[in-house]
């Protein structure tokens, strides 16, 4: 797990919109998609839309539209992996 990837897990241990976690990590929107995919591809994280009740599969294909509307947790594998580092 990267320091990125580390310091983006601590960000979602609570169902959080991606405009939230742009403010609080401060990276520019594409790099924050990007590491968002990579954490879900890993199924580190979950995403939900269109509310925060209703969990998406994730999709490669369809995440780019989704990802700005979306918001992120991490999974209990995602937990696990932050809190052993």
């Amino acid at each position: 797990m990267t320091d990125a990837e580390f310091d983006l897990l601590d960000e979602l241990y609570f169902v959080t919109p991606f405009r939230i976690l742009l403010e609080k990590t401060n990276l520019p929107a594409a790099e924050l998609q990007a590491q968002l995919g990579r954490l879900l591809e890993q199924g580190l994280v979950r995403y939900y839309w269109p509310d925060p009740d209703t969990e998406l599969a994730y999709e490669p294909t369809s995440f780019g539209a989704l990802s700005q509307d979306a918001s992120y947790l991490a999974s209990k594998e995602g937990l696990l992996q932050h809190n052993t580092r």
